[in-house]
C-alpha cells in the first residue's frame, strides 16, 4: 500500500512540474501571468488585498506542504479573500451561495520563477445561485468583480 501511494504522490509532483506554465484562461477565469517572483507575486497579493480593506480568511499551499515533506513542486498558494459585510450580503441573497466563499485568488510558479495571478471572477463563482438570489446577488457579485479586478490590477503593478 505505501508502494502505491508512493507512485501516486510521484505522478501528481510529475503532473504538476509538467504543467507549471500551462495555466491559461478558461471559462470564468482571468490568469495574468506576471514578470514578478513567485513569492514576490504572493507578497504583492497581501498587500493589495490590504489595500483594498478586504481580509486574507484563508491560505493553503500545496509547495509549502511537499517542501515540509522534503518534496519539491513548483510553488502555489491559494488565498482566499473576502469580509464580513460581503458575507452578509451574499447570505441574505442565497444561503446556498455561503459554500463559495472566500473567493480565491490562485497563485502558481513558472518554470522560469515567475508567478502567475489567476481567480475565477466573483460573478461566475456565483452565477449558480443567482436564480435564487436576483438582483441582491448580481449586484454583489458585479461589486466584486470590481473589487478582485482592482486587487489583481495593484498586485501586478506593484514591482
Amino acid at each position: 500500500m505505501r508502494l502505491l501511494i508512493s507512485v501516486f504522490i510521484w505522478l501528481i509532483v510529475a503532473v504538476g512540474v509538467s504543467q507549471a506554465d500551462s495555466l491559461s484562461n478558461r471559462e470564468g477565469w482571468k490568469v495574468i501571468p506576471t514578470e514578478q517572483s513567485y513569492s514576490d507575486l504572493v507578497e504583492s497579493v497581501k498587500a493589495a488585498v490590504k489595500a483594498e480593506k478586504m481580509l486574507l480568511v484563508t491560505q493553503a499551499s500545496a509547495s509549502a506542504g511537499a517542501k515540509g515533506r522534503g518534496l519539491k513542486i513548483p510553488g502555489n498558494r491559494i488565498m482566499g479573500v473576502y469580509r464580513n459585510d460581503y458575507a452578509i450580503r451574499m447570505l441574505e441573497a442565497s444561503v446556498a451561495a455561503g459554500i463559495e466563499a472566500p473567493i480565491r485568488f490562485y497563485v502558481t510558479e513558472n518554470s522560469d520563477g515567475s508567478g502567475t495571478l489567476s481567480w475565477k471572477t466573483p460573478g461566475f463563482v456565483f452565477a449558480p445561485y443567482m436564480d435564487e438570489g436576483g438582483d441582491a446577488l448580481a449586484e454583489l457579485a458585479a461589486e466584486l468583480d470590481d473589487v478582485f479586478q482592482t486587487i489583481a490590477d495593484n498586485a501586478v503593478a506593484s514591482r
